[in-house]
Parts: C-alpha cells; structure tokens; sequence
C-alpha cells in the first residue's frame, strides 16, 4: 500500500492557512476599542462566556476548509503496486535415511543429526528452487511435498528420528518415491539428493531399478554416504542391560 499526491505542487498553497490565520487572530489583538456605558447594571447582567465562548469557531473551521481544498487541489490518492517478477528455479527432492545404523556416532553428534544439518544448511542456501523431501528405512514416505516454505521443509525434517518407521534400508524404495513425486514436475531440471549410510537390504524396488526410473524420466540423482570408512560405534538397547554401544564396520554402498 503506498499513498501519494498526484498534482503536489498545489500543497504549497498550504503556507497561506497559517498566514490567513495570523491575519485574523493577529489583527484582533492590534484593533482595540471602546465602549462607554451610562449604565452598568446592563453589563453585569450579561453572560460574556456565552457570547465569547464561540467567536473563533467560525474562522478555524474556515481556515480547515481552505486547508482541505488544497489537499483536493492535490489529489491525493492511494494504492497498491505490484510487479511480477519471473524466476527459472528447480524441483529438488531430498531423500534422507532414517534408519537405525544413522545413530552411528562416527559423525557429531551422530550420523542422522549431521545429515540434517547438512541438508537444512543446504535448504537455506536455495532461492526460488521448490524442495521437497522423502524418508526411508525399511520403508519409503514423502515427508513434505515439493514447496518454497524453506521454514515448513527445515521444521519438519528437525523432528525427524530414528525409529519413526520399521527399521531397515530401503534405498531403492526411497528413490523411487524421490521420482515419483518429481515425475508430474515441469521444471526445466529435475534433482535429487540421497543421503544414506548404507548398502539396500529391504524394498520391493532396488536401487539399480529406481535410478533407471531416475533416468528415463530426465532426473539427475546425486548420492551422499553418511559416514567414515572403517568401524563405527552404534547405541545398542538392550531390554535387559539397557542401552549400550557395539563397534560396526562401516559398509556405504
């Protein structure tokens, strides 16, 4: 909303309102004058407050009236601007492991952790770009569909934990939904980005299956192995000895 005057020159007519008013008052107290009375008694019974009490009313209220024509003069008017502005931007979907090797704790604080924070790092840093984001372990689900509510994507993927779904790791399932959801995008370029820890042991599609999907329908996938080589230290629990860690070694595909 903004607010302006078409014709502001006539505002400077403005300065005459407090000349007009100078002139009137001014010239009040200059002009004196006199009454002679061969009785009081007339005087005393006279009410001077009701008779002086509204004797400059009609002059302000004509001075306000002079005041609003030339705000008239000037035209003022107000609305609201817009401009449209076009923006080429691309369909990304973030495809993250949630399963329990991601407590791993070879990264800091742990794996699962790291990855989003990488990945809402990574969020932060897109303009015009719609994301969207797919979960996995044993099985595959759309968490947030593709948007440009960078707040919505980056609150939804912090509450994410271990143990939301059975466990396991459906990495050709989690692909295959990734593509799913871009298939009806007419971005120009269609993205996505596969952050897992591990090799696919679960799903009714593998990963060679999903990343032919991937190519046929023009999306580029990129991987990301959440992890270090070698052996990893996982938080185990145990009904009966309570939570304690096992040393895995670390097997990213």
């Amino acid at each position: 909303m903004n607010f302006e005057f078409a014709d502001p020159g006539f505002l400077w007519l403005l300065l005459a309102v407090p000349a007009l008013a100078w002139w009137y008052f001014g010239r009040r107290r200059l002009r004196g004058g006199s009454l002679v009375y061969s009785d009081l008694a007339a005087v005393r019974r006279a009410d001077i407050r009701r008779g002086g009490r509204w004797r400059h009313v009609l002059p302000v209220l004509r001075l306000l009236a002079v005041a609003a024509l030339v705000v008239a003069f000037a035209r003022p008017r107000a609305g609201v601007t817009s401009e449209n502005v076009l923006t080429e931007g691309i369909d990304i979907v973030l495809v993250l492991d949630i399963s329990g090797s991601m407590l791993a704790e070879d990264l800091e604080p742990n794996r699962i952790d790291a990855a989003k924070q990488v990945a809402a790092d990574f969020v932060s840093g897109r303009r015009n770009d719609r994301i969207g984001l797919v979960v996995f372990a044993g099985q595959a689900f759309t968490q947030v569909p593709l948007t440009l509510d960078y707040g919505v994507v980056r609150e939804l993927m912090d509450e994410l934990d271990v143990g939301m779904v059975e466990d396991g790791t459906a990495v050709g399932m989690g692909l295959a939904t990734a593509v799913k959801r871009l298939n009806e995008s007419v971005a120009d370029s269609k993205v996505v980005v596969l952050l897992t820890d591990g090799r696919n042991n679960r799903g009714e599609i593998d990963p060679l299956t999903a990343a032919q999907m991937a190519q046929a329908l023009g999306v580029r996938v990129y991987t990301i192995g959440a992890g270090s080589r070698g052996t990893a230290r996982v938080p185990v629990d145990d009904p009966l000895l309570g939570r304690r860690y096992a040393t895995v070694r670390v097997d990213v595909d």
